[in-house]
This record gives structure tokens, sequence and C-alpha cells, in this order.
């Protein structure tokens, strides 16, 4: 067999890997930011909301939950991709707010928020 048929095919093997690699992680990618791992909602007072990122631009929270008056606060820290989500959470800073989330567990990379819990809805208590 000559050098330069053996050298393409080593050449094309390897670019063959580096597609099929690539097509898993955007496939896995895919899957984690797409299925739910779990769902629920949390009432409490949002401290802080920033947006946040290098590439894609999330809004990141906290919200302060305390189960009766008087007792230490658990922190609930979340991600929002929706941009009319994070508005209706900015407008009810310091209100009591309740808010619906969606867990996503293995997002690969902080690229897509910082948490695996992302709001889809919020509203103001009164």
């Amino acid at each position: 067999m000559e050098w330069r048929v053996v050298k393409n095919r080593v050449i094309g093997g390897a670019v063959g890997l580096i597609v099929v690699a690539v097509l898993l992680a955007a496939g896995y990618t895919y899957g984690a930011l797409n299925w739910v791992y779990s769902s629920g909602e949390r009432v409490g007072y949002v401290q802080k909301l920033s947006k946040k990122g290098w590439v894609i631009k999330t809004w990141e929270g906290e919200l302060t939950m305390a189960p009766i008056p008087g007792a230490i606060p658990e922190k609930f820290f979340f991600t929002v991709r929706d941009e009319a989500v994070a508005q209706q959470i900015n407008q009810g800073l310091g209100k009591r707010m309740s808010l619906s989330y969606e867990q996503h567990k293995g997002v690969p990379t902080a690229l897509f928020g910082e948490t695996e819990f992302f709001v889809v809805k919020a509203k103001p208590l009164e």
C-alpha cells in the first residue's frame, strides 16, 4: 500500500472520530437542556438577580426561604434563561414571590447557567 493512501485513511478516520464526538456532545447537551429531571415551586423573597455569562448571558438569582418567622433562611440559587420571566422577577424584587422551576441534571458546562434549577414562571404573592 502506498504511503499517501495510508495517510489519507488515517486523516479520514481521525476526522470521522472528531465529527462523531462533536455530534455525541451536542446530542448530550441538547438532551440535558430539554429533559426535565424534576419540577416544582419555591416561595420566598428574591434577594439578588443579575445577568451573567461570557458567551451566553443568563440571569442568576437567589431566593431566601424562611419556613417560620425568626428561623435561619434557606437560600435557593436559580437560573433564568427567559428574558420575560427575568423582568417579572425584577419587578417583584423585595416582595414575596412564587418561582416555578425545572431541574436539569447533567448540563455539561456553566455556559448555559450556573445552576441546574431553571425558573420558568414567576408570580408575586400578596
